[in-house]
């Protein structure tokens, strides 16, 4: 095992703080749930390192409750079609990593790579 092994491994499984979308259906309930409540979708590549220095940078900054918002993640190597719906369906370009935050069956904000950390959620709640 070399040095670069450990580093470029792709993740068993996040510490996400929240649900993993693995179906069409976990989408369109996710949407259906946004006109109650906020919703969530962090969107990660398990194999690129970018991806993963973002993901790790904002799990460890997530300060919201349950109750302010639902969190959703999705791994592109095994869900892409349905990274693809999220495209088509909320008129999003599709990028990794990506967050997008729905409410009422919408995308009212989405970021990508380093502007994950730099997006303000609490403005959009």
């Amino acid at each position: 095992m070399g040095i670069f092994d450990s580093m470029f491994k792709p993740d068993s499984k996040p510490l996400w703080p929240g649900v993993s979308i693995q179906s069409k259906a976990d989408l369109e309930g996710l949407l259906e749930k946004s006109f109650i409540r906020s919703q969530l979708i962090f969107k990660h590549s398990t194999r690129c390192s970018i991806s993963r220095y973002v993901l790790s940078d904002f799990i460890a900054h997530y300060t919201f409750s349950s109750e302010e918002l639902e969190s959703h993640y999705l791994d592109l190597l095994n869900y892409r079609e349905i990274s693809n719906q999220i495209a088509d369906q909320l008129e999003v370009t599709h990028q990794s990593p990506q967050i997008l935050l729905i409410k009422n069956g919408k995308a009212v904000v989405h970021a990508s790579h380093e502007c994950i950390t730099d997006l303000q959620l609490s403005i959009y709640l």
